[in-house]
C-alpha cells in the first residue's frame, strides 16, 4: 500500500498536448478549464493519441511530469512549440501502457534530451501484441523496443507496483486491481508469450494520481484498459483518500463492444461523484456525449491545448 506516501499538493495543472479532438472555438465550461485565446495563426494538431504535461506545485517547488507521448513525435512536438512549452523541464516520463498511440513520440523525445530522463513503465509495456477478432485477420501492433529507448537516452525504470514522483506529490498506480464486474478489458487483444499468442489483459495499464489539498484526488488515465471505475477505486484504496476531485483521460468506451459498458460506467462515476469528469481520447463519441448529458456541471469537453488548473 502507498497510503501516506502520496503527499498533498497545493495545486496542479494538466496541459493536454495530444488528444483526438481539437476545437479552437470551445469556451471555458468551468473555473478549471483554461482555453487558449482565439488565434487563427496558431495551428494545433489532433491525432488518435494522448499526451499531457502535468505540473504539481508545493510551496515554492514545482514538478513537471510528461504522461505518454501520443501517436507521433510530429504532433507532440508541434503542439508543444505552438503552446510555447519546453518538454525538457520534466523530471520523468510516465507511460500509461505500451500501446502505440501513447508511445509514438517517446524515441524522438529522448533523442532530443540533453540529460538522462527516467521513463516509468510496467514491464509488460514491451510485450509483442496484436488484435485478433473474428471480423478480420490478426493485426500486429507496433511494439516498444527497450534497446532503442536506451540508445535514445531513456533511463528505463520498470515497475509493477505503485510508486511516487515529484518529491512524493504524484503517484503512479502501477498495475491496477480489477474488481468491477462489467470492466472486462479490451476484447481481441493478444500478447506473444514466447511460443504462442494468449489473451492480453493489458496488465501494464496504469494511471497517475495527485492529491490537491482541500479538494481530493486528481486521477488521470491513459486508456483505462483496467476500467476507469477500477482505476479510480484503486487510487482511492492505495492513497487512503476517499474524495475524488477530477477524473480525466481515456476511458476506452468506444466501439460496439463497449456500448453495453457505457451506462454502468457512468453510473459508477456518479457514485464516485467527482467534481469534474473529463473523458478524452479513446472514450468515444457516444460515451462522451452521454457523460455530457448525464453529468451536467461536472462534464468538461476536452480539446487539445486546454490547461486544467486545480
Amino acid at each position: 500500500m502507498t497510503e501516506n506516501l502520496l503527499k498533498p499538493a497545493d495545486r496542479a495543472e494538466v496541459t493536454v498536448l495530444v488528444d483526438n479532438y481539437i476545437d479552437i472555438f470551445v469556451p471555458p465550461a468551468t473555473s478549471v478549464d483554461h482555453r487558449l485565446p482565439f488565434d487563427p495563426v496558431r495551428t494545433l494538431l489532433a491525432e488518435h493519441g494522448l499526451s499531457c504535461l502535468v505540473r504539481v506545485f508545493s510551496g515554492k517547488n514545482e514538478h513537471a511530469i510528461l504522461l505518454d507521448a501520443g501517436l507521433s513525435g510530429d504532433c507532440l512536438f508541434h503542439n508543444s512549440r505552438q503552446l510555447d512549452l519546453d518538454l525538457y523541464t520534466v523530471e520523468a516520463v510516465v507511460l500509461s501502457h505500451g500501446h502505440f498511440d501513447h508511445t509514438g513520440g517517446l524515441v524522438d523525445f529522448f533523442h532530443g534530451a540533453t540529460r538522462q530522463i527516467p521513463l516509468i513503465l510496467h514491464p509488460d509495456a514491451f510485450l509483442r501484441r496484436r488484435i485478433n477478432t473474428p471480423a478480420r485477420v490478426p493485426v500486429d501492433l507496433p511494439s516498444l523496443d527497450a534497446v532503442t529507448l536506451k540508445k535514445a537516452g531513456a533511463d528505463l525504470q520498470q515497475r509493477e507496483g505503485s510508486s511516487t514522483l515529484a518529491a512524493g506529490h504524484l503517484l503512479v498506480t502501477g498495475q491496477v486491481e480489477r474488481k468491477t464486474p462489467f470492466e472486462k478489458g479490451l476484447p481481441g487483444m493478444e500478447a506473444w508469450t514466447g511460443d504462442r499468442w494468449t489473451a492480453d489483459p493489458v496488465r501494464d495499464d496504469q494511471a497517475i494520481v495527485i492529491n490537491v489539498k482541500g479538494k481530493g484526488l486528481i486521477v488521470i488515465s491513459g486508456c483505462a484498459h483496467a476500467g476507469i471505475i477500477n482505476t479510480v477505486e484503486y487510487a482511492k484504496e492505495i492513497t487512503g483518500v476517499e474524495t475524488v476531485h477530477a477524473v480525466m483521460g481515456g476511458f476506452h468506451l468506444t466501439g460496439p463492444a463497449f456500448e453495453p459498458v457505457i451506462a454502468p460506467t457512468i453510473n459508477g462515476m456518479k457514485q464516485i461523484n467527482p467534481v469534474y469528469v473529463v473523458p478524452m481520447h479513446c472514450t468515444g463519441w457516444s460515451a462522451i456525449n452521454r457523460f455530457s448529458r448525464e453529468m451536467p456541471g461536472k462534464f468538461i469537453l476536452n480539446t487539445v491545448g486546454t490547461t486544467y488548473r486545480f
